[in-house]
Formats: C-alpha cells, sequence, structure tokens
C-alpha cells in the first residue's frame, strides 16, 4: 500500500475514533503538501480534486492571508444554483459573473466565485476563538477565476477549486461536514 492511501487510512481512523464525523459520514480532508481535496466516506475516498491553498503558506492567525490548519466544518453554504462565474462579496451574490482563465493567468483581484462554503474552526486556540477564529477570517471552499492556478498555493487563506468542481462538491456535502486541514 503506498504510504499516501496508508496515511489517509490512518487519518480516518484518527477522525472515526474521535467520534468527529460529520452528517452521513463524509469527510473532507485537505492535504497542503500536495495541493489535495480529498472526500470520504465510510472509509472510502468517493471523490479527490487539485485544490490551491495560501500563497502564503499555512497559519492561523487573523489578518496572515494563511490556510489554517486543523479541524473544521462547514458552517454555512452559499450559491446554490447560481451560474458558473458568479461573484460573492462578503457571501453574497454581486449580480456579477467572471471570466475564468485555464491558463497562469494571475489577476489582481482574490474573487469568491461559484459556490461558498464557509468554515468554522472546532479547535479552541488553534482555529477557534481569539485572533485564530477561522470563521472570523472569512476562510472559504470556493471556486475561482484563476482556475490556471489550481494545483499550487495561489490564494489569500481560503481553498480554491475549480468552478465546476466545486459546484459537484456543494451539492454532496451537507453543513456540518467535518474538514481537516493538514500539511501533508
Amino acid at each position: 500500500m503506498k504510504l499516501g492511501n496508508m496515511l489517509l487510512i490512518n487519518f480516518i481512523f484518527l477522525i472515526l475514533s474521535f467520534n468527529i464525523y460529520s452528517q452521513e459520514n463524509k469527510i473532507i480532508y485537505i492535504n497542503i503538501e500536495k495541493q489535495m481535496l480529498y472526500l470520504v466516506s465510510n472509509n472510502d475516498t468517493i471523490a479527490k480534486y487539485k485544490v490551491s491553498t495560501s500563497k502564503y503558506g499555512v497559519g492561523n492567525f487573523d489578518k496572515s492571508e494563511k490556510t489554517p490548519l486543523g479541524k473544521h466544518k462547514i458552517s454555512s453554504k452559499y450559491g446554490e444554483n447560481m451560474p458558473i462565474g458568479s461573484t460573492f462579496e462578503g457571501r453574497i451574490f454581486n449580480g456579477k459573473t467572471s471570466e475564468i482563465f485555464k491558463d497562469s493567468t494571475i489577476t489582481s483581484d482574490d474573487l469568491v466565485l461559484t459556490r461558498v462554503l464557509r468554515l468554522k474552526g472546532l479547535e479552541r486556540g488553534v482555529n477557534y476563538g481569539g485572533d485564530v477564529d477561522t470563521f472570523k477570517r472569512l476562510i472559504y471552499i470556493h471556486g475561482t477565476n484563476e482556475e490556471g492556478l489550481i494545483g499550487t498555493p495561489a490564494s489569500h487563506g481560503c481553498i480554491r477549486m475549480k468552478n465546476i468542481e466545486v459546484i459537484e462538491l456543494f451539492k454532496i456535502v451537507p453543513v456540518n461536514t467535518i474538514v481537516e486541514i493538514v500539511r501533508r
């Protein structure tokens, strides 16, 4: 068995042993080093997607623009039935759609597109409370206009996905799904 698969299996058993799992036993596992998101259900990987985490690295502090580590949950979802490229400001559709770049274009914006899954930290002092609060930092899983950068660190703290893939994920994970973000 490959080391990556063994680590994923160990992670699943760890989560289940703490009885920290969400409705329908779906868990999202985000690997910063691999820039991958794995959706696991009943100990099986049912989907995997390339993502982009922060270009500034990992970190939980407010205003760091880094991707927070640790156990989270999806606290709310926004954008159901909106078209691809819908632009959100403060989780509200602003009436605009964005061009989506499939090449290595880097824009001056850090747009939130198509669907928004808002994260809430579950570990006091790590990603919940004080100046490390993921929810207050407005950390999301969301679509991006910089799809050509997916698979490399490029965000300002959030987890970016290709727009068609964030629509798929949005449909299959409920609010309260556990999201574990780890370095490797």
